[in-house]
């Protein structure tokens, strides 16, 4: 009883432990995002200002977009990415994950994907011989004693065996806590998807994000900030129903909560922007378009990096948003000859204050912001 009551003491412990450490995440979690709001509303305050005097949405997107680069300066400064690169590292623990891929040898069927076993293979089972027992006056003996109830086992076995992408989790947690400190430079990488991997996910992301920005700044560019942040902030309601069509876990399940949340939220942003209008003569159609236009499209890239997070939780974000920016950097170059030559907009280089300006709303309201918001 004593026992039941101290094992009852430690698992309540432990839980009031855990709720603690998760509402001083989910406060973190609130301030990271009150931060968030703040550079994003002045990163569109300094946008827009930009455009007064240097009006070229494709320019600043590119230019912008094209500095989350900076983040693969990680594989310089980051020990466990320049790893990834290098073939002392293939070399140097080339027999701890050859040993971790043997330690459950790969399934031939494709069920690992959707369960953790694979199909029962069934193997005969070798036993050891036992030893003969000896003649003379030890046999006496032995007929003189009742001998003892032996069970008897079956001469196949069943074996199930887990996907070899658990191997290296199942070798790692079997280990010696010194041991494993040993392999500290391997656990950072442990779970997490190659460069390689990373880099093809960052080619399909590059283009949803490029356009979606791409949209909200030609929304600045030909109207009011007011209007713009008004149809902007639907775009909670759009990954609010996509998120529901197509959900990655079940806390994206529709409720009328979450419904009301969103409506709250954008009433409020009518209210604030509204109270400040002013009436313009300028294109605030087109703008409003392009408004509506980056909305649906950032909420599709929302839902499709939140599917990619949850399902594949071991995706890098740094390295994630450094490729985007290589390949905004290497890929979309030439839409500024094709919207020069069009004459949608002509290609001319800003002047230094404008620079500044569009370097610091870059480093500021795109780099740090979006990384702030996925932490």
């Amino acid at each position: 009883r004593l026992q039941m009551v101290w094992v009852f003491i430690m698992n309540r412990m432990s839980s009031q432990s855990s709720s603690s450490t998760q509402r001083r995440r989910m406060a973190l979690g609130i301030v990271i995002l009150l931060l968030v709001d703040v550079i994003w509303v002045a990163s569109s305050e300094l946008t827009s200002y930009v455009f007064t005097k240097y009006n070229k949405p494709f320019f600043s997107t590119f230019a912008k977009t094209s500095m989350f680069v900076l983040y693969l300066l990680g594989f310089i400064i980051w020990k466990p990415w320049r790893q990834q690169c290098t073939r002392g590292f293939r070399g140097r623990h080339a027999a701890f994950f050859a040993d971790a891929e043997g330690y459950f040898a790969a399934c031939t069927t494709d069920n690992t994907v959707n369960s953790s076993l694979s199909e029962p293979l069934y193997v005969p089972v070798k036993f050891h011989d036992l030893p003969t027992e000896k003649n003379g006056s030890n046999n006496s003996d032995a007929e003189k004693t009742p001998k003892k109830p032996r069970v008897r086992f079956s001469n196949i076995m069943e074996i199930r065996q887990l996907p070899s992408s658990h191997a290296l989790e199942a070798k790692l947690s079997r280990m010696s806590y010194p041991t494993v400190k040993e392999q500290e430079s391997i656990l950072k990488t442990v779970g997490k998807l190659t460069a390689t991997q990373v880099a093809k996910i960052s080619f399909f992301f590059c283009f949803v994000w490029f356009l979606a920005n791409f949209s909200y700044q030609e929304a600045l560019s030909d109207t009011q900030v007011a209007i713009v942040n008004i149809l902007s902030s639907t775009s909670g309601l759009f990954t609010l129903i996509l998120a529901a069509v197509f959900p990655s876990n079940s806390g994206d399940r529709f409720t009328l909560s979450k419904l009301l949340a969103v409506i709250l939220s954008i009433g409020g942003v009518v209210l604030v922007n509204l109270s400040g209008s002013e009436k313009s003569a300028g294109k605030d159609t087109i703008g409003s378009l392009w408004s509506l236009v980056g909305a649906m499209l950032y909420a599709v890239y929302i839902v499709m990096i939140k599917r990619k997070i949850d399902r594949e939780d071991k995706l890098d974000i740094p390295m994630f948003f450094g490729f985007v920016g290589l390949f905004n950097l290497l890929l979309l170059w030439p839409g500024f000859f094709l919207l020069h030559y069009t004459g949608f907009e002509a290609f001319e280089f800003p002047s230094k204050l404008i620079w500044m300006c569009i370097v610091i709303n870059g480093l500021i309201g795109t780099v740090l912001s979006e990384f702030l918001w996925l932490w």
